[in-house]
């Protein structure tokens, strides 16, 4: 094998290699936000939350075009920590594609009292959700994200 061949080889294995860390990190990145949501008490979650997220970093996924900011969102996952005090959002699968990061998840939980004006009486819900996450520099910007909530009030209902 040539020499020029033989460093071409070596730049192409040295590259993929530190392509797929870079990808690994990125998804590591994100599983901060998984835990937040598995843990919305939890300041060690809430912390390592904001250290994954840059300080623009935006949730969009409202159907009202308003867009929250890191200190909102924060705000409105503690409150799930005493209304769905078991919650759970658990990753079942991450997909990565540049700096993208989907993710396939399901959340379930049982509310401790009326969950968007329905009352479950102890019931639970189990739901899909879809997370694509924007990381760049070792950081999320920006996160679109949809969940079932229908399917979840339908579960709670008991329809």
């Amino acid at each position: 094998m040539s020499i020029p061949k033989l460093i071409l080889g070596s730049t192409l294995i040295i590259a993929s290699m530190i392509t797929g860390t870079v990808m690994a990190d990125d998804k590591n990145v994100v599983k901060a936000f998984y835990e937040l949501l598995s843990n919305p008490g939890s300041e060690e979650a809430a912390s390592a939350f904001s250290a994954s997220t840059t300080d623009s970093w935006e949730s969009i996924g409202g159907y009202d075009g308003k867009n929250k900011n890191k200190e909102q969102f924060l705000g409105q996952v503690g409150g799930f920590s005493k209304l769905i005090p078991d919650l759970n959002w658990a990753v079942q699968e991450m997909i990565q594609e540049g700096n993208k990061v989907v993710v396939r998840s399901r959340a379930t939980g049982t509310p401790a009292g009326p969950f968007f004006g329905v009352d479950g009486q102890g019931r639970a819900f189990d739901i899909m959700t879809i997370d694509i996450h924007t990381v760049e520099d070792g950081k999320i910007v920006q996160s679109y994200h949809v969940e079932d909530w229908a399917g979840a009030l339908q579960q709670l209902s008991g329809k």
